[in-house]
């Protein structure tokens, strides 16, 4: 009788739903987009289910976009130094909202400054090639500093730091 009736299978289905995004997240942290994207390819159709579950785990704290955003920032330029830009990247390819990306910024720039990240991208750079000697190593440091999402500005300041090289336009 339980398998004719329409409630416990629907039940049913949002126990699994629950269960399978309790495994996607025990795998790695995800945004809501994410996981709803995930949860719907297992059960097209269920939007209204889905978003139970999806509700049910924000409640329950497993699912909060914006503490993703900030851990997610704060690691990565704790592993990699990289300016705003390729950061802000990072966290739209998985999937924030752009309110969560942008706070998250602030306050991952607000304890680390860009200035400091882009010392430490240019000293491992050198520990590896050396100081620019050439202008076309200097231009080589300066095409991966804008890899890493620098602000010319602050890419230009570094530069000129390092290296005693007119680049073009000065």
């Amino acid at each position: 009788m339980g398998e004719d009736n329409p409630y416990a299978m629907r039940a049913s289905l949002y126990q699994q739903l629950m269960d399978q995004a309790f495994r996607l997240l025990s795998r790695k942290a995800r945004s809501t987009a994410e996981l709803r994207a995930k949860l719907l390819e297992k059960a097209p159709g269920e939007e209204q289910l889905v978003e139970r579950v999806i509700a049910r785990l924000q409640e329950l704290g497993y699912l909060n976009d914006q503490q993703l955003a900030s851990d997610y920032a704060a690691a990565r330029l704790q592993l990699k130094p990289m300016g705003r830009r390729r950061l802000r990247e990072e966290l739209r390819r998985k999937h924030l909202p752009e309110e969560a990306i942008e706070s998250a910024l602030d306050q991952a720039y607000d304890q680390t400054d860009e200035e400091s990240l882009i010392a430490r991208a240019v000293r491992k750079w050198m520990r590896t090639k050396g100081a620019p000697k050439t202008k076309a190593e200097a231009k080589r440091l300066y095409d991966h500093l804008m890899r890493l999402g620098f602000e010319y500005d602050h890419i230009r300041r570094a530069l000129r730091e390092v290296s005693k090289i007119p680049l073009e336009g000065e």
